[in-house]
């Protein structure tokens, strides 16, 4: 099922215009997978998984981290995003279930981009 939302999110112009460039990609390699899908599982615990965030749709910046740009590309950014693309409703706590959805589609995504 990654890879059928992957492909969807692939086909908006918005979406697919994040890319891992070389600097991230050098990081991933520096990091190793295990380290940067431990980012994720906390910024999805910290940033997405709550009910109420504050500052919701502006929590996730554009740079910085790989999983920062894999978050805007994969549409789990932010709740408003989570839910139009992935159909998970806002105002309630991610399960664990949930987050693992979203940091899995996230590293799926960036295992993608490290092949480019």
């Amino acid at each position: 099922m990654t890879d059928d939302i992957l492909d969807k999110l692939e086909r908006s112009k918005f979406r697919s215009s994040f890319k891992l460039g070389k600097k991230y990609r050098d990081y991933v390699m520096q990091k190793g997978m295990d380290t940067i899908r431990r980012h994720a599982e906390d910024f999805i615990a910290t940033r997405l998984a709550p009910a109420v965030i504050e500052n919701d749709g502006h929590q996730t910046p554009m740079k910085n981290h790989p999983v920062f740009i894999a978050q805007h590309a994969t549409a789990t950014c932010c709740r408003g995003c989570f839910e139009k693309w992935h159909g998970i409703p806002a105002g309630r706590k991610l399960t664990n279930e949930q987050q693992k959805y979203a940091v899995d589609l996230i590293m799926r995504w960036i295992e993608k981009q490290m092949t480019v």
